[in-house]
C-alpha cells in the first residue's frame, strides 16, 4: 500500500506513483536486475495493457511506460525483458502507431494475447451517479460507452488513457467527475464502481503483441501465426500478385494493413510518387513449414522490401 495525499493505493508490482511511468529520459537509469521477468506496457497502473501483460506473462513485474516508443526502447536497451503492446481492437480498429514502430525498431513478435475489455464507471467514495456531470477517459473508451454515457447525460472529456483518468479523479478528489476505466483501476486508486460492463458492444477485444529482442524459434507443434511487412513495385495488379502467393498455397491471411512510408531508400528506383506504402500481413502458418518459406521466396521476386516481424503461437482462446 502506498499513501499519497491521504489516499491509499493498492499498487501493482511496479507502480512508481511519485515518479510516474518510465520515460525515454529515465531509461538509462533503470536497470533490469532481479530474477522476475520485467514486462513493459504503455500507460499507468490499472491500465488494460497492464492486465494484458500479466495475462501474457503471469507473475511478471509489469513496468509502465509513458509512450509506446518508450516500451520499445526499454526492451532494446535491456531495461526490461519483454513488451506487451496493443495492435488492434475489435471495435476501434488498428493502432497505427505501433505498426509504424514495429518497422522502425528491431524487436521480434514472440506471441499474441487477446484481452476482453470491460469498462466500468468509477467515482470517488460517496459520489453517486446523479452527482456526476462529466466523465474522463481515453477517446476510444468514451466512444465505446457512448450509449450509457449519453443516457446518463455526462459530458465526455478525453485524456491519454483510462487508468490515468481514474488516477486523476482520485488524486483530485473530484466529486462531480467520474472515469471510465477497469475494475483493477478502481481497486488501485480507491474508487467506487458505479456501473460495470458499460460498453455498448460486449464483443470488445484488444489484441496485444508480445515483443522481445530475440526471435522465437518457430515450430509446428501448435497453430502458429507469422507477421511480415513488405513494399512492392508500382504497377497494375502488383498487390494481387503479392497476395496470390499465399492463396495458391492455401495460406489463410488474417490481417492486412497498409501504412505510408516516407523513407526514400525503400522506394523503387525512379519513383516520383508521393505516396509509397508498406503492407503488413498476418497469416496462419509457421515459418518452420516449407509452405510459408516457399510463399515468401515467391513474394521476394517482386517485393522491393520484405521483413519477417515474427513467427509465433496464435492465441486461439475463446473469449
Amino acid at each position: 500500500m502506498i499513501s499519497v495525499v491521504g489516499i491509499e493505493f493498492n499498487c501493482c508490482s511496479y507502480c512508481p506513483i511519485s515518479t510516474g511511468p518510465l520515460t525515454s529520459a529515465r531509461l538509462a537509469n533503470s536497470g533490469s536486475g532481479g530474477s522476475r521477468l520485467r514486462v513493459a506496457y504503455q500507460g499507468v497502473c490499472g491500465a488494460y495493457s497492464e492486465s494484458a501483460a500479466q495475462k501474457a506473462y503471469p507473475n511478471c513485474e509489469a513496468v509502465p511506460c509513458d509512450q509506446f516508443e518508450t516500451a520499445f526502447e526499454a526492451v532494446e536497451g535491456w531495461t526490461v525483458d519483454r513488451a506487451v503492446l496493443p495492435i488492434e481492437n475489435s471495435l476501434g480498429g488498428s493502432i497505427h502507431r505501433n505498426y509504424d514502430l514495429l518497422l522502425r525498431h528491431k524487436l521480434h513478435i514472440v506471441g499474441e494475447i487477446k484481452y476482453a475489455v470491460r469498462h466500468c464507471l468509477l467515482a470517488n467514495p460517496g459520489v453517486k451517479v446523479n452527482d456526476l456531470k462529466r466523465v474522463l477517459s481515453h477517446p476510444q473508451a468514451l466512444a465505446q460507452c457512448e450509449y450509457t454515457l449519453t443516457r446518463l447525460g455526462l459530458v465526455r472529456e478525453a485524456v491519454d488513457d483510462t487508468a490515468g483518468a481514474a488516477k486523476y479523479v482520485a488524486l483530485s478528489k473530484l466529486e462531480d467527475t467520474g472515469a471510465v476505466a477497469s475494475s483493477a483501476a478502481a481497486e488501485i486508486y480507491g474508487l467506487d464502481i458505479l456501473a460495470e460492463d458499460i460498453q455498448d458492444d460486449s464483443d470488445n477485444v484488444t489484441r496485444f503483441l508480445m515483443l522481445a529482442r530475440d526471435p522465437l524459434i518457430p515450430g509446428t507443434y501448435r497453430p502458429f501465426k507469422t507477421s511480415i511487412v513488405f513494399s512492392l513495385e508500382e504497377g497494375p495488379g502488383i498487390l494481387f500478385k503479392a497476395l496470390a502467393v499465399f492463396a495458391m498455397r492455401d495460406i489463410n491471411l488474417t490481417k492486412i494493413e497498409s501504412r505510408p512510408w516516407r523513407r526514400s531508400s525503400l522506394r523503387p528506383p525512379g519513383s516520383c510518387r508521393c505516396f509509397h506504402y508498406m503492407f503488413y500481413v498476418d497469416f496462419e502458418e509457421s515459418m518452420a513449414s516449407d509452405n510459408a518459406q516457399n510463399a515468401l521466396k515467391h513474394l521476394e521476386e517482386f517485393a522491393t522490401f520484405l521483413r519477417v516481424l515474427g513467427s509465433y503461437p496464435a492465441d486461439t482462446t475463446m473469449l
